[in-house]
C-alpha cells in the first residue's frame, strides 16, 4: 500500500507554474517536491506528498497526527539527519511502493 506523507515547505526553489518545486522537510529528511498540484502553498505549509508529487495543503495539526501514526507504526526513522536550512536538498531516487505480507 502506497500513502501521502506531509512536510513542511522550507523554500520555494522554482516557480513556473507547470514547474513548481520546492525543498519539503519529512521529519527532518528534506526532498525536492512538485509543488505544481497545489499553487497557493507557500514557504512554512505542510503538504501532502505521494511520489515525489504535493497533492494537497494541510493544516500543522493534520501533518502531526500523521507523523505520530507513522511512528506508531514504526514506518518512521528516528534518526533522520538534521534539517537543511539552505542550498543543498538530499536528493532521493524514486522509490517504488512495499507491500506488506499479512
Amino acid at each position: 500500500m502506497c500513502l501521502a506523507v506531509p512536510g513542511r515547505i522550507q523554500r520555494i526553489t522554482n516557480d513556473e507554474p507547470l514547474a513548481r518545486t520546492g525543498a519539503v522537510s519529512f521529519g527532518g529528511v528534506v526532498r525536492e517536491v512538485n509543488l505544481s498540484f497545489v499553487p497557493e502553498a507557500e514557504v512554512g505549509d505542510h503538504v501532502l506528498t505521494h511520489v515525489g508529487f504535493a497533492i494537497a495543503r494541510v493544516d500543522e495539526d493534520e501533518a502531526n497526527r500523521v507523523f505520530e501514526h507513522l511512528k506508531e507504526l514504526g514506518e518512521l526513522e528516528l534518526d533522520a539527519p538534521p534539517e537543511e536550512s539552505e542550498p543543498g536538498l538530499h536528493r532521493a531516487e524514486p522509490q517504488r511502493c512495499r507491500n506488506r505480507e499479512p
